[in-house]
C-alpha cells in the first residue's frame, strides 16, 4: 500500500506570478488581483490559461462603476456617501460647518449652524476695574444678551456705557429710570424710585456705595447697531453684600448718537477698584 504524506497535502503560496518560474500543482500565485491553483506543472503559462491554472478567487470591479474608494476619496477631509447611482465624493466643508441630510432622496451637504441665540463671547474679567465687550456685534442679530455675574467689587457701583469706534462714550448724554428694592440684614425692606438723566454712565447698581460681593446682572441691548434709534439696553441687577441685599431694575438710552453704530459696551468699576478673576461675562446673539 503507497504511504501518503499528510503534511505535503496543502496549497504553496507563491506570490506574484513570474513567468521565469517552474510552477507545480497546488502552486498558488496572484494575478491581476485575483488567485490562481496550479493544475499542471508549467512554466511560462500565465493565469488564466485553463490548462495549467484554476480561478481561487476573483478581483473586484476596479473604479468603473464608482466603487474604488482609492480613487473615488482625492483629498484630505473628504467623505464618502451613496447617490442616485452609486459612491460619491463629499469634499471637505469650511471650518466650522457641520454635515446635515437634506431628507430622503437628496444628497448631504455641509451647512453652517443656525440658532435664533449663539454664544458670542465669553471670558473673565481679569484683575481689571474695566472690560471693553466690543467687535461682536454683526448683521446676524438684531438684539443682544449679557450676562455678568460675581461682580465683587466693595463699595462701588457697577456701570456701564456704549462703545463707539472700539470705545466707550464718556459725554453726559446717557438717560437712566431705575427702581428696586433694598432688604438691610432682615430689618425691613424698601422700593425706590431712581430717575437720572444727563449722567456719563449708566448706573447698574444705584444706590451709591454697595458691599456688592456676587451681583448678578443681565442686560438686554436693543439693536444697538442701529442708525435711526437712540441707543438702549434693559437691565436687572441683584447685589448681595454683607450688610444687605438689593434687587434693582431699569432701563438706560444714549441720546446723542442715534445715527452710529454702537460697536460694544464696556462695564467697569465706578471708582476703579479692580473685580476678581471670578468675575465673568458671556455675550448672547438674539435673532
Amino acid at each position: 500500500m503507497a504511504t501518503i504524506n499528510l503534511g505535503a497535502i496543502k496549497f504553496n503560496w507563491k506570490g506574484a506570478y513570474s513567468g521565469a518560474t517552474a510552477y507545480v500543482v497546488d502552486d498558488v500565485v496572484e494575478s491581476s488581483g485575483s488567485s490562481y491553483i496550479c493544475i499542471a506543472a508549467t512554466t511560462g503559462n500565465a493565469p488564466p490559461n485553463a490548462s495549467y491554472w484554476e480561478q481561487m478567487s476573483s478581483a473586484g470591479t476596479n473604479g468603473t462603476d464608482g466603487t474604488d474608494l482609492g480613487t473615488t476619496l482625492t483629498t484630505q477631509g473628504d467623505i464618502v456617501y451613496r447617490d442616485a447611482s452609486g459612491l460619491a465624493r463629499l469634499g471637505a466643508g469650511t471650518s466650522g460647518q457641520v454635515l446635515q441630510t437634506n431628507g430622503t432622496g437628496a444628497n448631504p451637504s455641509w451647512g453652517t449652524v443656525s440658532s435664533d441665540f449663539v454664544k458670542l463671547a465669553s471670558g473673565n474679567f481679569g484683575a481689571s476695574a474695566s472690560i471693553s465687550i466690543d467687535g461682536f456685534y454683526s448683521s446676524d442679530y438684531s438684539n443682544y444678551k449679557l450676562y455678568l455675574y460675581n461682580l465683587e467689587n466693595s463699595n462701588q457701583q457697577t456701570q456701564a456705557r456704549f462703545n463707539f469706534g472700539g470705545s466707550p462714550a464718556t459725554n453726559s448724554d446717557y438717560r437712566t429710570v431705575a427702581s428696586g428694592g433694598q432688604n438691610n440684614n432682615g430689618s425691613g425692606g424698601y422700593t425706590e424710585g431712581v430717575a437720572e438723566w444727563n449722567v456719563n454712565a449708566i448706573n447698574l447698581t444705584n444706590w451709591g456705595a454697595t458691599n456688592g460681593f456676587g451681583d448678578i446682572c443681565i442686560i438686554d441691548i436693543i439693536d444697538p447697531q442701529s442708525t435711526a434709534f437712540y441707543k438702549r439696553i434693559q437691565y436687572q441687577i441683584s447685589t448681595y453684600g454683607v450688610s444687605e441685599h438689593q434687587v434693582l431694575s431699569g432701563n438706560s438710552i444714549y441720546v446723542t448718537n442715534d445715527s452710529v453704530a454702537s460697536t460694544g459696551i464696556t462695564i467697569f468699576s465706578s471708582g476703579g477698584n479692580t473685580y476678581p478673576t471670578t468675575s465673568k461675562y458671556a455675550l448672547y446673539g438674539i435673532k
